[in-house]
């Protein structure tokens, strides 16, 4: 940590005049367009559920602070990538209408340190955006959800599971064919111990019952139980098995991907895979997104960078227009990145880098091209 203070006193000492000047003009840009468009979203959205807001009998307090406090920075988040390519494009089109880039050019500034300022205020921007994303959105979005689920759409946001396998411990696997959570019942119940490659218990029954503290009454069973080649065959009604499993194990929360930290991503997806359980897709991409998400910043700044300081006939909505097309572009690549993960087949770690690797080789295109 003093490491890094001392670098980054070290990196502001060596700032001049006009560095501030672009990171005060970028950011403030960058504050002020998410300003204006997240309170218009905000008024949109009151609109929509005004009524529900009313017959539930909210106050002005609990719509605040219950339900748009964590709105906002979900939305916030989503377009931050937009939000910045069209912060550098005005910032830098105005620059360059104004001949200030030509200006610092004749000057002895080098395109390349005019990039500085720049990247600086992308590596905030990025920063806030994985630290949001990873630790004040998630559990942002479970309040949310709740809210809409218990005042606007009057549903419950968790499901039983089908046919789940799960791997206990190193040597023991059950199925249960489907759960109901509202009775801690699941059906079709099967528990396979193994003594090394081979088989050396099987109990299967029509129903299990959770007790507590991984307490399960197994019902109406048939168990057997393997010694070389003989076979012990044992039939009840009802029988008490202390298994390494809870129900939660058979529910899926709506969205539960996005409700959890980085950190519980981390863990959630190597408990599951040590379990043998699979459908980890959604999870490994919400995990992969959140540290692929923050290098969009300084991709798209390199991209409007290199677009904008060039004057052109048409000005600032000239170079607006492109760096719109081209941020609508990007948005639409990344979505597609994630439709092709979860009904394509795609690595999640492929499909988020993708778009970021195309786009970073036409900002280095267009960098290049860039006026010097």
């Amino acid at each position: 940590m003093v490491f890094f203070s001392k670098n980054c006193i070290f990196v502001v000492a060596m700032l001049k005049k006009i560095d501030f000047y672009i990171i005060k003009k970028f950011l403030g840009t960058y504050v002020l367009s998410i300003l204006l468009v997240i309170s218009i979203a905000i008024v949109i959205d009151i609109t929509e559920k005004m009524d529900d807001f009313y017959n539930e009998g909210l106050s002005l307090k609990t719509i605040i602070f219950d339900y748009y406090i964590y709105f906002v920075p979900y939305y916030i988040n989503l377009f931050s990538s937009l939000f910045t390519f069209l912060s550098v494009i005005f910032v830098t089109s105005k620059l360059a209408y104004n001949t200030e880039i030509i200006a610092m050019l004749a000057g002895g500034i080098s395109f390349k340190r005019i990039m500085v300022p720049y990247f600086i205020s992308a590596s905030i921007i990025a920063l806030l955006t994985f630290y949001v994303s990873s630790e004040i959105i998630p559990p942002g979005i479970h309040e949310r959800l709740r809210f809409e689920s218990t005042y606007i759409n009057h549903k419950v946001f968790e499901e039983s599971v089908n046919h789940q396998q799960l791997q206990i411990s190193s040597n023991e696997i059950v199925y249960i064919e489907r759960y109901n959570k509202s009775k801690n019942i699941g059906y079709r119940f099967s528990y396979d111990k193994f003594d090394g490659k081979q088989l050396a218990e099987r109990l299967t029954a029509s129903r299990i019952e959770y007790d507590t503290l991984q307490n399960w009454l197994v019902i109406d069973y048939m168990q057997r139980t393997f010694h070389d080649l003989k076979e012990e065959v044992v039939k009840g009604d009802s029988l008490k098995m202390h298994l390494n499993m809870v129900p939660k194990d058979f529910i899926k929360v709506l969205k539960e991907y996005e409700q959890l930290t980085t950190s519980q991503l981390h863990s959630y997806i190597e408990e599951q895979s040590r379990r043998g359980i699979g459908g980890l897709n959604a999870y490994k991409l919400e995990l992969y997104k959140r540290y692929a998400n923050p290098f969009a910043a300084f991709i798209l700044t390199l991209i409007g960078v290199s677009i904008a300081s060039k004057k052109v006939r048409g000005g600032t909505g000239a170079h607006l227009f492109v760096g719109l097309l081209l941020s609508v572009s990007y948005i639409i690549a990344n979505l597609s990145s994630v439709s092709f993960t979860v009904q394509g087949g795609v690595h999640p770690l492929m499909a988020v880098w993708i778009p970021n690797l195309v786009y970073f080789t036409i900002g280095i295109g267009l960098y290049i091209r860039a006026p010097k």
